[in-house]
């Protein structure tokens, strides 16, 4: 799967792409991620259900302009507009940390109606953030100076502490590149400096009205964000399932892909199944 699609929003350029057919199913990352973390888990569902990929503005392919803001509120408006580009009725939702506060905010300030919403170890509720994202958030003008060695060394430094087990080179590799050259090392400060708290104050303030199927993914050896804020958040959400994932860091796709496809393949499938009628027969 290539994101090889662009959707033009507010002067931003949105990489996205679909494949398959049947039920839609929308992948949403976090940060410092993008799309590729889904897509070996969107390719293999594409046979059942008709999936996309997308990289959030600021982030991936998507373009990575200084003046264009990349905060939860300005994600959420470029989701939204997304979703109507595609022409969605109620798709299902699946998201990864930063991707969590932004599904969240699309369907509780935009009123987007999703057919159901699976989050796994998301940024959506307070606290959220690792001691090294927290110190970004205070010096984001001094380290984006940093010689770009230095900055390369960080930024692999602060990836790889997101996996349990340990990354592969070649996916470390790839997870890093983005954040590298004359855009891709402002870019990276510069979408951390714009977290803010309250959209997530927000965000758990109005759980209670969510009324969707949600299930709650966790990995049980996330220390960005630990299951504990999964439990609260699970607990929040009327009639939310919470599913943990032993042996997964905040990397759940690269820490357990096994686990994390069944559990996404198993959910689709509940939440996709005709209603039955109730009626007995034999």
């Amino acid at each position: 799967m290539d994101l090889a699609k662009t959707f033009t929003w507010e002067g931003r350029r949105i990489a996205w792409g679909r494949a398959g057919s049947g039920p839609a199913v929308v992948f949403c990352h976090g940060t410092p991620w993008s799309s590729w973390l889904w897509r070996p888990f969107a390719e293999a569902l594409s046979g059942d259900f008709t999936v996309y990929l997308w990289d959030m503005p600021g982030y991936g392919r998507s373009s990575k302009d200084a003046g264009h803001a990349v905060d939860f509120g300005a994600q959420a408006q470029a989701f939204a507009a997304l979703l109507d580009h595609w022409g969605l009725d109620r798709p299902h939702v699946v998201a990864h940390d930063y991707g969590g506060a932004v599904s969240l905010r699309t369907h509780l300030v935009h009123e987007v109606p999703y057919a159901s919403l699976l989050l796994a170890d998301v940024v959506a509720i307070p606290p959220a953030g690792s001691p090294f994202f927290r110190l970004v958030r205070q010096h984001p003008d001094v380290l984006a100076q940093v010689p770009p060695y230095i900055h390369e060394a960080l930024v692999r430094a602060y990836i790889g502490n997101a996996s349990h087990r340990g990354l592969h080179a070649d996916d470390l590799a790839e997870l890093v590149a983005p954040w590298l050259g004359a855009e891709g090392q402002p870019a990276f400060y510069r979408q951390i400096a714009a977290f803010d708290e309250r959209y997530l104050e927000e965000n758990e303030a109005s759980l209670g009205r969510i009324d969707l199927p949600v299930t709650v993914v966790w990995g049980t050896e996330d220390t960005w964000i630990p299951v504990a804020t999964g439990e609260r958040l699970a607990a929040g959400i009327p009639g939310a399932d919470l599913v943990r994932v032993p042996q997964a860091g905040h990397l759940i796709h690269l820490d357990a892909p096994v686990p994390l496809a069944t559990t996404l393949r198993t959910w689709l499938t509940r939440v996709t199944a005709p209603p039955t009628n109730g009626t007995l027969v034999g």
